[in-house]
């Protein structure tokens, strides 16, 4: 990932994965995780622009496999996200995503695929909204390519661990 911001570009992925209830030895490595979302500022004017360091870092922990470590990121910049917008559908949706994709880790199947339903709903009503062309998060991601993916994943007979969806690198 290319990020903007020596701060972002600077932040270590943790060193294992964390899993709530069952990383019992291991804790998440809060101080990393307190650098991201302290470059989120408190409000996101217009739109969540889409290099910002936080977001692409939170990415990049999904599709390096931290998925909690990633909803944690990706709640900061939602929260900053401007009420109403396109770009807190999408957040949600990349929420949706990696807590998804954290239930399956843990062999939660039926949590994982109401989770990958939930964000398909989000995505298509991103998709049905118009676009004042912002340049903001939801207007440059592919978001047709993920709807297709979550609808290819919810077709599929049987999820693998090995099934997890990566929204950074579409």
């Amino acid at each position: 990932m290319n990020f903007t911001s020596s701060a972002a570009a600077h932040l270590p992925l943790p060193g294992w994965t964390y899993v709530p209830g069952e990383t019992a030895d291991a804790e998440a490595d809060y101080e990393t995780l307190g650098h991201a979302k302290a470059l989120v500022p408190a409000q996101f004017v217009g739109f969540v622009p889409t290099r910002h360091p936080a977001l692409r870092y939170g990415m990049a922990l999904n599709d390096a496999g931290y998925f909690w470590e990633s909803q944690q990121v990706l709640e900061a910049v939602w929260a900053a996200a401007p009420q109403g917008g396109r770009e807190r559908l999408l957040l949600r949706a990349c929420i949706q995503i990696a807590g998804a994709n954290l239930k399956l880790r843990m062999r939660k199947p039926n949590a994982t695929l109401r989770l990958w339903g939930e964000a398909l709903t989000g995505i298509s009503e991103l998709l049905a909204r118009r676009s004042a062309a912002s340049g903001g998060f939801a207007d440059r991601f592919p978001a047709v390519q993920l709807a297709k993916v979550l609808q290819t994943r919810l077709a599929q007979e049987g999820l693998a661990k090995a099934d997890w969806i990566a929204f950074g690198s579409l």
